[in-house]
């Protein structure tokens, strides 16, 4: 998987954008900015797609701005012109996926059926656009035609929502799910670009998740620490359980009290965030300043982060994230 499309895969959300006149795309790349999204597909099924790609990229630079609905090489050569990284197509068509490898330009053609994806293969391609998503079988369809091509991975669009989001997103051969939920016609024209940010927002909240899933309270003494997990356990019918690795004694599931001094971090403890996607969170949380302890990272056996801590203290608490299961 090339950068660009390494890239789409931590932002996880594309947002599917519709212009029909260019005076909108600097503040809808601004709308989509603000809510935590520096990325969209500009559809090329109106005469103002390529001056709307080309105005987005200049006036934000640092947002990945590709083209869908491209269907000739022209197309595609405008599009990169006007300051695209990535094609999007609905279909795969050989003539214009091998234009684009041949120029080393970043293309997700549609894919529908393993006949598709065979296709793609032969190609170079290891990304493929799963459209139109529901109408052609949902997640259940991109599980089975995933079975016998290993190496391929799926951006799935049309029919995308909030609601249905996550379920795509938590299968591996999914990289991003594209969407237009948030960036809706009606919403454009009508000049709502706060309505949008909100929603974009909203958007990258749902994908991540973020749900406190303990505190953990430093303590002296494995006494002590056991002896308060039992009266939280008592006192409020939690129960109490040893903690993995015997490095203190868990109330419940959301008070920890830690006694291991290998085990304590902070000056009073930490704090446990469960994330959808690590990764994911890690990209969307940089873009809020939030840095990280990379050698706090730990890894399943197929090399997906499971948990790392985020760089500082807070209130005498540290915080990791720790990927749900």
């Amino acid at each position: 998987m090339n950068n660009v499309l390494d890239q789409i895969s931590r932002i996880g959300i594309v947002p599917v954008v519709k212009l029909d006149d260019s005076k909108d795309a600097k503040r809808l790349a601004g709308a989509l900015c603000d809510g935590g999204l520096a990325c969209a597909e500009v559809t090329f099924r109106t005469d103002a797609a390529a001056e709307s790609i080309k105005i987005m990229t200049e006036e934000y630079p640092d947002m990945l701005v590709g083209a869908g609905t491209v269907l000739t090489t022209e197309q595609a050569d405008e599009a990169v012109l006007a300051g695209a990284k990535f094609i999007v197509s609905p279909g795969l068509n050989p003539v214009v996926v091998k234009h684009c490898v041949d120029k080393n330009i970043p293309v997700v053609p549609g894919c529908a059926s393993p006949s598709d994806i065979e296709q793609a293969i032969s190609l170079g391609l290891d990304v493929v656009k799963f459209f139109p998503a529901e109408a052609a079988g949902g997640l259940a369809m991109i599980k089975a035609m995933s079975a016998p091509y290993t190496k391929i991975r799926f951006m799935p669009t049309g029919g995308i929502n909030s609601g249905n989001l996550n379920s795509y997103l938590a299968d591996p051969k999914v990289i991003a799910c594209g969407g237009s939920w948030m960036v809706k016609d009606s919403l454009i024209k009508d000049g709502r670009f706060d309505e949008i940010t909100r929603l974009t927002r909203e958007a990258v909240d749902t994908m991540l998740d973020y749900k406190l899933l303990h505190v953990g309270i430093n303590v002296d003494g494995k006494d002590a620490a056991s002896d308060l997990a039992g009266l939280f356990g008592n006192m409020f019918g939690f129960g109490k359980t040893e903690a993995s690795g015997g490095v203190g004694f868990f109330a419940g599931t959301g008070i920890e009290f830690v006694h291991d001094k290998t085990a304590q971090t902070g000056e009073m403890g930490h704090i446990a965030i469960a994330v959808n996607s690590i990764e994911r969170a890690k990209y969307h949380l940089a873009l809020r300043g939030v840095s990280f302890v990379e050698s706090s990272a730990r890894y399943d056996d197929k090399g997906i982060c499971t948990f790392i801590y985020i760089d500082g203290s807070f209130g005498g608490f540290t915080i990791h994230l720790s990927r749900r299961r």
